[in-house]
């Protein structure tokens, strides 16, 4: 059975809509029943931008069933129906879009009428314009969703994936925010995300703090005193996890298959190397949540948007571990 994905076209004033469109008539669009939602008058622009022409039949939301076909159609909410946005421009119009995209795609996939929601890249200053409060999208899921358990950021580059302890905070607070149970926490996302990706027995290494690992104590005592306990408490939780492990060094072991997934303390310290490693293929899962939720990791592009010149790689990726995730659902 191929699963139903809400497709939100993203920050209109960006590449995602041009990416969408390129996604839609990619051949990867055969694997599943795509919704898209967004402006109809966007997506126009965006076909022009790309020279692609897509014929996308309309439904309402209520009326959304599994199609006969396979072509993508257009979930038709009036309130979404919007055009002018000042391309390349991080506004209040479209950040208030984006928020009613979103909302529109988590509450059909929370329902069951998809299976994952898949969106294309948003920009968090639009958002915050446009009447988000938290501190990232992540969190904003959260509250729409009623979700009250522990949540992450996940990024994946290929079959490598990453967590964090910490996540959006200055780097300055990062050691006073790591506890053993945070550790054991981000091992447990992961682990859990990835078998619910198809890999069944994963295994996950951790990072220390420090440079060096801390050097025995001569750096840091973060290793001994909050990560190590923090690997013992996910491993009696049924997670295979090894380390700490010093950062500049375990991605290596990683990219050579030795590990599926690395936990990391703070954002950067992954974002980094994924990045360095493959920055137009990386996908951020939306990791915690009661429904699978994937975006390309990188943004929204404003330099290039209207130029029909965006690459798609990490789009159609995000798309594809949509539907990976969306089997465990269906």
């Amino acid at each position: 059975m191929k699963p139903k994905i809400a497709l939100v076209i993203g920050d209109p004033a960006g590449v995602g809509p041009e990416l969408v469109v390129k996604l839609l008539a990619d051949t990867a669009a055969s694997d599943a029943h795509i919704f898209v939602i967004g402006s109809r008058a966007v997506l126009a622009d965006a076909m022009r931008a790309t020279g692609i022409r897509l014929d996308l039949a309309v439904v309402a939301p209520d009326d959304i069933v599994p199609a006969s076909e396979p072509t993508p159609v257009m979930v038709d909410w009036p309130g979404i129906d919007a055009s002018g946005f000042a391309i390349g421009q991080a506004r209040a119009d479209n950040g208030k879009f984006m928020l009613d995209m979103l909302t529109l795609g988590a509450q059909l996939t929370q329902r069951g009428v998809t299976d994952a929601l898949c969106f294309a890249p948003l920009n968090k200053g639009a958002l915050r314009a446009g009447g988000m409060q938290q501190q990232d999208e992540l969190r904003w899921f959260e509250d729409l969703l009623g979700c009250h358990r522990y949540t992450g950021e996940l990024n994946v580059l290929d079959t490598l994936w990453t967590s964090r302890v910490t996540s959006h905070v200055a780097l300055r607070d990062v050691s006073n925010l790591l506890t053993p149970e945070g550790v054991a926490d981000a091992a447990q996302l992961i682990t859990d995300s990835l078998r619910a990706a198809g890999k069944s027995q994963p295994r996950v290494a951790v990072c220390g703090l420090n440079p060096h690992n801390g050097d025995n104590g001569n750096y840091g005592r973060e290793e001994g005193d909050v990560i190590e306990p923090g690997i013992a408490l996910a491993r009696s939780r049924g997670c295979a996890v090894d380390g700490p492990f010093p950062a500049d060094t375990i991605f290596v072991r990683a990219r050579n298959g030795q590990y599926d997934g690395i936990v990391t303390m703070y954002h950067d310290q992954g974002q980094i190397a994924m990045k360095l490693m493959g920055f137009e293929r990386g996908v951020t899962v939306q990791g915690g949540l009661p429904i699978p939720v994937t975006t390309p990791a990188h943004g929204t592009a404003y330099d290039i948007a209207g130029q029909g010149i965006a690459n798609m790689g990490a789009m159609k990726n995000a798309f594809a571990l949509a539907c990976r995730m969306a089997h465990s659902r269906v």
